[in-house]
């Protein structure tokens, strides 16, 4: 590593955090180095991702720095701290998709081999960046099959259509988030369910407070709905308008809420009386923590290009009976 006296300040600070990162591994100085960059550190989610990328990294000997990176600057000067460390290469999952071009032309200042996480870039044109390497879910298959669980409970359940409606709760301005929605719909579409009785809930915020507002909104405009199947774009999305249905006095036994992600909804499954949150869609931060490292690496250290594209197309359904055992088999403890 460069003397001190010769690195930014931002470069001085992000050694103190690249000591951090290592855990104690065994890499030597010249080991190979690669950034983890995510955009909400302090989420399950991505504390995951972070823990299996230094598994990887403590079993291949190279060096792991792992950053959190809020916003657009932070994004950038990130990387440019990468570059001060020597780092060859990173993973990062942007707060921002549209930043891509920008994140594409850094990277390339440096020479470093990258790929995305969880969110694909979004170019000038509005469309997807394809031709930057990612690994992630397939955020619509995801989404239909969160609308096929619905549907196969409501039939278990013997709810008439009749009375039965569904509340989408919603967050297009994100892609993935729309993706997940849409496949959802169509799913429930293409099960039977009439496109009248589809209810959009759009949230303001990606988070339980703004699924809640929206929720109470939408049960305003339609209280004649007896039953609620409630899908969304993660699990806050789902848990909070669930929290809005028993706002109202709906019973927990006429609300089928499936959520996606199944890392913000441990508790909720623990409760000892069943809720409208019926289950969720258990995705793979720890695939997708390992696999992403592992490709950056082998692509640094033996010229392999990783695909352009891997997606995960099916997730574990984890509900009240077998969530804690799911999480086991992923390494992922409760």
């Amino acid at each position: 590593m460069p003397s001190s006296r010769w690195l930014p300040a931002g470069a001085i600070a992000l050694c103190l955090i690249f000591a951090a990162a290592t855990n104690g591994s065994a890499a030597p100085p010249d080991a190979i180095k690669i950034g983890f960059l995510v955009k909400q550190a302090e989420e399950p989610w991505f504390q995951t991702e972070w823990k299996f990328a230094q598994k990887a990294a403590d079993e291949n000997g190279f060096a792991l720095i792992k950053i959190a990176v809020p916003d657009g600057g932070k994004v950038l000067s990130a990387i440019d701290n990468l570059g001060a460390l020597g780092a060859q290469g990173f993973v990062i999952c942007t707060p921002d998709p549209r930043l891509g071009p920008a994140i594409v032309a850094k990277a390339g200042v440096y020479g470093m081999k990258f790929m995305t996480v969880d969110d694909q870039f979004i170019g000038p044109n509005g469309k997807i960046m394809d031709q930057v390497h990612h690994l992630g879910m397939s955020p619509h298959d995801i989404g239909a099959q969160a609308g096929q669980i619905e549907l196969d409970e409501m039939k278990h359940r013997g709810w008439a259509m009749d009375d039965t409606a569904v509340m989408v709760s919603s967050f297009v301005q994100l892609d993935t988030a729309r993706q997940r929605t849409d496949g959802a719909q169509e799913a429930l579409l293409a099960g039977g369910v009439p496109k009248e009785k589809i209810f959009n809930a759009p949230n303001k915020t990606t988070d339980l407070p703004g699924s809640f507002d929206a929720a109470n909104i939408c049960l305003t405009q339609h209280q004649d709905v007896k039953h609620w199947l409630i899908v969304g774009m993660n699990d806050n999305a789902v848990l909070g308008a669930v929290r809005a249905t028993e706002n109202r006095g709906i019973a927990a036994a006429d609300v089928i809420g499936v959520g996606i992600n199944g890392t913000d909804c441990h508790a909720e499954l623990a409760k000892p009386q069943a809720t409208g949150f019926f289950g969720s869609l258990l995705l793979s931060p720890n695939k997708h923590g390992y696999d992403t490292t592992m490709f950056v690496y082998h692509w640094v250290k033996d010229g392999v290009e990783p695909p352009l594209a891997t997606f995960v197309r099916k997730a574990t359904f984890i509900n009240r009976d077998n969530w804690r055992q799911a999480l086991a088999d992923q390494g992922m403890q409760p």
